[in-house]
């Protein structure tokens, strides 16, 4: 079993499509006048600067899968059927996670605090979009030693709080990972803070 990997100085570019559709625009169906774009244009810039980009992850090894528990290595649980279900195949388990630092989290809250809330929500939504594809980025990273091993990796991931994983397995992800060590804590109901952080399970198996 591997140690945990750390990623820091990640470099991703605003996933734009993503950022336009959070904040409610749909490609074909809602107008963006030239001020409104130079608008979000301007605030994603701005939080492409104060974000500051990493992550962790961890391969461990799948000791036992029944329809209800997925038991890893070290005596870790997750109680969880939709999980079960996706770690089925697998051998091993990818644990991740990704933070934009607290930056970026304190310019959300500086232009909240002064009303500036058009702002504060293309902030957020940036941060929130890339911290997603951060995760992504750290599942390429995989794939690609995986590939050379014979192994690939599930196409879904799963975190704690969705469907029938309880959110308090993100706090056994935050501890297998050491999360403090990017700066990252975690609150006695399970958030993680800074609130642009977030954590996920991948499968590991045979290639096809």
């Amino acid at each position: 079993m591997e140690d945990t990997r750390y990623f820091h100085n990640i470099i991703i570019m605003p996933p734009r499509d993503l950022i336009y559709a959070r904040l409610g625009y749909r490609r074909g169906k809602t107008k963006v006048d030239d001020r409104q774009k130079e608008e979000i244009e301007r605030a994603i810039e701005q939080a492409q600067s104060f974000m500051e980009l990493k992550g962790a992850a961890k391969r461990i090894r799948i000791e036992k899968i029944t329809s209800s528990e997925v038991v890893l290595a070290q005596g870790i649980t997750f109680d969880s059927r939709q999980l079960s279900s996706m770690l089925k195949d697998s051998n091993e388990a990818l644990l991740m996670a990704a933070t934009a630092g607290n930056r970026i989290m304190q310019a959300i809250k500086v232009e909240s605090d002064s009303g500036n809330l058009t702002r504060a929500v293309i902030l957020d939504a940036v941060a929130s979009e890339t911290t997603d594809k951060v995760l992504d980025w750290i599942s390429s990273f995989y794939k690609q030693e995986l590939v050379r091993q014979g192994l690939n990796l599930t196409s879904r991931r799963y975190s704690a709080g969705y469907g029938d994983l309880d959110l308090k397995h993100q706090k056994t992800i935050y501890d297998t990972l050491g999360l403090n060590r990017l700066g990252v804590k975690i609150t006695d109901s399970y958030i993680l803070i800074p609130e642009k952080s977030v954590t996920a399970i991948a499968g590991i198996r045979q290639a096809a």
